[in-house]
């Protein structure tokens, strides 16, 4: 660098860097001069202001706290209020909900309605003033007096709840109950709490009062699927809201809190009593007196007895959601809001899917332990034909056929063999079923046994849990298992599994979760030659005045080829042994060709049976809602005999349509139980589902007793002669049953599939 800078330029260089130098501390020694005497004249001017002694403690320093807090408190408050905001962002929000939708079967007779009408034809002053009390009295009766939250209220309530030890008492304001409405889910959380508060404040600023209240009074959900004072005085009372009396507006008023609790036409005692409770509050807030109260008291209202209509509720809350999704992908510009639709649903198989839960649980599922049950029936082309989401839609209103999700069982199976058909396997394929690990996790047949080299077709009849295994191990090759099972999901997301399938060990024997509505439409594939097709209940939207907006063949998603022709074929041919000689026996419809899987989780938690024909698919699922074992059900035994009662009523009627791989149905074979009969013999009884299974202590020693009995007999020679051959004697033997997972095989209870993670 030296050597670079000429001699003469060194000299000029020092001056200058000294001259940086210099001007650089002079400027910060200016500038630190300039602050201190800054500062000390502020200093000097503030202290004109200063206040000691006691004003400073009293005065100062709280206000001083106060406003630190309050500024942190507004920007905490900004950032709370942020999400509650971004709801009210569509200009439409005041309509955006207001969806009525009135709903029609498959053949155009009306089955109910959903949605909020916002009938503003019964303006606020024609409501009874008897009702405006009733509501204003037991959900706010500080109603006109606060801004949107009603603070003495919500501290009433914190304060009953935490004596009470639990919640007895709602603090949430008729505002707040309407931004709940108009925006937000009912979910029990802090963050919807305070979305709520949010946006109670911003409805104030908006609406009036009289607003508010009519809105409350138009949304509200009032039980059995009505919406509305008017549509509940209608549904429960056969008149309109502007002729209810007392009595009447009470028991009305009452169903803000609990509709499905205290709706007269499920439980009427609760509902008076609830009403009376209404009354006590009227007299409490001052608005009417103990006489004028004492006729409603003496005269209960009474409801409509609706016990005969059988409205599909848990179908109609799917269409309606369906329905509510579709409404979304129509162009912002269409504003229409009432419609007419036009589902899928056979009411005929409707009833008869309701009724074969019902009569199976009330029959058997004490016995079993089993609560509660789903299916779905749906088409070919994924029509939902009918839907169960649970035993009673009145007790509750949770889905368990769409919204649940429970282990499948052996019934996750067929993917597996379709994924192994689809690399080289054939149903002929030969598979040894013996021991077989993956880490540390060793799958079991039921009964702890093993039956050597067997078929696929073989292997899918016995429902064995090792094949499967072995199938997804082959099936990752050099990859490992891990590869296999991942092929195995994709063959499920092709039939239209939308549910996680978390990679596990135990998947290809079905430990992991799936909706009945899934699994059941899925099934779907294998008679449809290969096609996958998409679950829906609508089929035509209409507008209130007839134009017709949506058609499901013309707009909806076409079925998509999820596997080959012949793929398709085979898997209902070895699914077709499951029926037919498998463990699901019980499934076989006469004349009817059948193939389906059955299906049964760890500890008989969960019991399947989906099978389909070349008309329908159907899955079933019994079990419980708080995962509690079943008492030893298994998909062959309720599953599938419900099954058959739901599809013997599906097909009558219909045109019996071939099934791919399997052909038409045979007749089951009367003519020789008819002739059996005409002899004189006994008549082979029915096998219908029993009671499960229960070896007692007196049974256990009756068995002994005949096995020792056997054994003497057996040391004695018997002696015969060619005039009097020996008697066959009937086996007694669980050996002669071809089945090793099928429990009750050996029993007439059932025909069931094994206790298994899969």
């Amino acid at each position: 660098m030296r050597q670079i800078i000429p001699p003469e330029w060194k000299p000029k260089i020092r001056r200058l860097m000294l001259d940086v130098d210099s001007r650089i501390d002079s400027t910060l020694f200016s500038s630190g001069k300039g602050a201190r005497e800054l500062y000390e004249r502020f200093s000097t001017f503030m202290d004109r202001f200063y206040v000691g002694g006691w004003k400073r403690w009293v005065f100062v320093e709280p206000f001083s706290e106060a406003a630190t807090l309050g500024l942190g408190g507004l920007i905490l408050l900004l950032a709370l209020a942020i999400p509650a905001f971004r709801e009210t962002a569509d200009e439409d929000w005041l309509k955006k909900s207001d969806l009525a939708v009135s709903f029609l079967d498959r053949y155009g007779n009306p089955i109910g309605s959903r949605g909020i009408k916002h009938n503003d034809s019964i303006p606020l002053e024609d409501f009874p003033d008897n009702l405006i009390k009733a509501t204003l009295a037991t959900e706010d009766r500080r109603f006109y007096d606060h801004f949107g939250i009603d603070i003495a209220g919500t501290a009433r309530a914190l304060v009953t709840n935490a004596q009470a030890g639990g919640v007895r008492q709602g603090g949430s304001s008729i505002t707040q109950q309407l931004a709940k409405n108009l925006f937000l889910s009912n979910e029990r959380t802090i963050e919807r709490k305070v979305n709520e508060a949010f946006l109670a404040i911003w409805l104030e600023t908006r609406l009036t009062k009289n607003e508010i209240l009519k809105l409350y009074l138009d949304r509200a959900y009032m039980g059995g699927g009505t919406f509305g004072v008017d549509g509940a005085a209608h549904f429960y009372f056969n008149k309109s809201v502007r002729d209810v009396n007392l009595a009447e507006a009470a028991m009305l008023a009452g169903l803000f809190k609990a509709p499905t609790k205290f709706a007269p036409h499920i439980n009427l005692p609760a509902a008076r009593a609830r009403a009376n409770v209404v009354l006590d509050n009227l007299v409490d807030a001052g608005f009417m007196t103990e006489g004028q109260v004492f006729g409603a008291r003496r005269n209960p209202a009474f409801a409509v007895d609706r016990r005969d209509e059988n409205s599909p509720n848990y179908y109609l809350d799917y269409a309606f959601d369906e329905m509510r999704k579709l409404v979304d992908t129509f162009p912002k510009s269409y504003t229409e809001r009432v419609f007419v639709v036009r589902t899928a649903i056979d009411m005929n198989v409707q009833k008869a899917a309701e009724d074969a839960i019902e009569n199976q649980l009330r029959q058997f599922g004490r016995d079993y332990h089993a609560t509660q049950a789903a299916t779905v029936v749906a088409d070919l082309d994924g029509g939902i034909r009918a839907m169960v989401g649970g035993r009673d839609y009145g007790a509750s209103q949770f889905n368990r056929a769409t919204d649940a999700y429970r282990q499948p069982g052996s019934s996750f199976k067929p993917y597996v063999y379709t994924t192994a058909l689809l690399n080289g396997f054939t149903p002929k394929s030969i598979v040894v079923d013996g021991p077989v690990c993956i880490g540390n996790w060793c799958p079991q047949n039921y009964g702890h046994s093993y039956s050597g080299p067997v078929t696929l077709t073989q292997a899918i009849t016995r429902s064995i849990n090792v094949v499967p295994v072995k199938l997804s191990i082959a099936l990752g090759g050099k990859e490992g298992p891990k590869a296999g099972r991942a092929k195995i999901v994709e063959v499920a997301r092709r039939f239209g599994i939308k549910a996680p399938l978390p990679d596990t060990p135990s998947l290809p024997i079905g430990s992991d979760e799936v909706s009945v509505i899934e699994h059941a439409v899925a099934y779907a594939t294998f008679p449809n030659k290969g096609k996958a097709v998409t679950p829906h209940a609508v089929l035509e939207v209409r507008t209130g005045q007839g134009d017709l907006v949506w058609r499901w063949d013309r707009d909806g998603p076409k079925p998509r080829q999820a596997i080959p022709a012949n793929i398709a074929a085979d898997m209902a041919g070895m699914m077709s042994h499951v029926v037919s000689e498998g463990t699901a026996r019980r499934a076989a419809l006469d004349g009817i060709p059948t193939a389906g899987k059955t299906g049964t989780t760890n500890a008989y938690r969960d019991a399947w049976f989906v099978g389909y024909t070349g008309n329908f698919t159907c899955a079933i699922w019994y079990g419980n809602d708080d995962y509690s074992p079943t008492n030893r059900m298994t998909g062959g035994s309720l599953p599938a005999q419900t099954w058959h009662d739901i599809m013997t009523a599906a097909h009558e009627g219909v045109e019996v349509r071939e099934l791919p791989g399997v052909g038409m149905g045979e007749k089951l074979p009367q003519t020789a139980q008819a002739a059996t009969a005409a002899a004189g013999a006994p008549k082979t009884l029915e096998i219908k589902p029993g009671p499960p299974p229960v070896l007692t202590r007196r049974g256990a020693d009756i068995l002994v007793r005949v096995e020792k009995l056997l054994d003497d007999a057996a040391k004695t020679p018997i002696k015969t002669t060619m005039d009097e051959p020996p008697k066959p004697t009937k086996s007694t033997s669980s050996s002669a049953i071809p089945f090793s997972d099928s429990f009750a095989a050996a029993t007439p209870d059932s025909a069931a599939s094994a206790p298994r993670k899969n």
